[in-house]
């Protein structure tokens, strides 16, 4: 029976996605192309074997356009024979890469292949991709007569729906950056990353913040019409309890044990169970909680069974309210950090994600990892790996 195994998984280091941040000299074919000319390097595998390359990107438009992954392929050296795709699942569209890699493993269309993503927010601003007309059609405006709301505006219902005060976001904001500090003093990030000459680590994360500190920043997204319309609003939501705008790729490559062995290569761990769900598009942001629900049904496992859990910080609310509904422990949440530390580059985030969870499976001795993300339109991707 076939398997479906990660045998190298590579990220850069997440830089600030402005423009005076580290890497936004770099186009983003190049970023990608970094991470996935470091995938082959790490292996040492003849890129020629490789039957696909499945990246994730969500603002495709400008530098981003044109099928971005297939670019990378041809700026990272690898053969012209090789062919990739890109898709867009708005913030999973690496974590669904790597879903669909892995399908196409276990489905047989695929012995070799890589997964990962890319995002330079600094370069193609989010929403830059929506100009002279809108997305949102009359059959869709005819189903939601009163509109959809922002990102921000959904993480604020979240927090007052599950009653979460505004200490209560900044202290799990303050956290993150602890963890991602901690473990990047202590090299538990540096097996995962591949430094640029820009950049060598994360340029999001800080020490020595403290709640009267964040105490003072204001809400993100208050308006005074937002404030009509959603009077239960606490604005709560600061851009220090939001994910950072970062820039970033990563990359993992995907075999089987078979073809693993034959190339001389060891399996980091074993892709196990997956799931994707759909949920309300109005709250947006909660569908991570059937999601781990589904993903942990399919894999005949319960929370207890999972060492490790990447939920993406995309707001700290987000987190908190899945974590009041699973039950799951918090201390074996994000336990290097999270996207509010170490930033999240939209497209490169699932992957980037998954690298993080393999080496914090690896500190904690972890057999099973879970991760999870929301995702615009009230979709979540749910994964659990293996640890061999």
């Amino acid at each position: 029976m076939r398997d479906a195994v990660i045998v190298e998984a590579v990220r850069t280091p997440i830089g600030k996605g402005k423009p005076t941040g580290a890497l936004h000299s770099i186009h983003p074919v190049d970023l990608l192309a970094h991470s996935l000319r470091a995938v082959v390097e790490r292996t040492g595998i003849d890129p020629a074997l490789i039957d696909d390359v499945i990246g994730g990107a969500v603002t495709q438009v400008d530098e981003q356009a044109a099928n971005i992954t297939r670019n990378a392929i041809l700026a990272a050296g690898y053969p012209e024979s090789v062919p990739g795709t890109t898709v867009d699942r708005q913030c999973g569209s690496s974590q669904q890469a790597i879903h669909f890699a892995a399908q196409g493993v276990l489905s047989g269309a695929y012995d070799i292949v890589v997964a990962g993503g890319v995002e330079s927010m600094s370069r193609q601003p989010m929403g830059s991709n929506i100009r002279d007309s809108s997305p949102w059609s009359p059959g869709l405006a005819q189903r939601y007569p009163s509109g959809l709301v922002p990102q921000g505006i959904s993480a604020e219902l979240i927090a007052s729906k599950w009653k979460l005060s505004r200490t209560q976001l900044d202290e799990f904001a303050l956290r993150s950056h602890e963890k991602a500090y901690a473990a990047s003093q202590g090299g538990l990030l540096s097996k995962q990353l591949v430094s640029l000459p820009e950049l060598g680590t994360d340029e999001g994360v800080r020490a020595g913040s403290t709640l009267e500190t964040l105490s003072g920043l204001r809400p993100a997204y208050y308006s005074e019409a937002a404030a009509a319309r959603f009077p239960e609003i606490g604005w709560n939501v600061t851009a220090a309890n939001s994910s950072q705008i970062s820039d970033g790729s990563a990359a993992v490559m995907i075999t089987t044990s078979e073809k693993a062995k034959e190339l001389g290569l060891t399996p980091i761990a074993r892709l196990h169970s997956f799931a994707v769900v759909g949920d309300d598009p109005f709250l947006m942001l909660t569908a991570v909680i059937p999601a781990t629900a589904k993903v942990l049904g399919r894999a005949g496992l319960n929370l207890d069974d999972i060492g490790v859990f990447e939920v993406n910080e995309a707001f700290a609310s987000v987190v908190l309210a899945w974590a009041h509904e699973t039950g799951a422990d918090l201390d074996r949440v994000n336990v290097h950090g999270g996207a509010l530390a170490l930033g999240h580059p939209l497209g490169a985030s699932g992957a980037r994600i998954l690298t993080t969870m393999l080496g914090a499976m690896e500190d904690r001795g972890a057999r099973y990892g879970l991760q999870t993300m929301c995702e615009a339109g009230g979709l979540s991707n749910a994964m659990i790996v293996e640890r061999l």
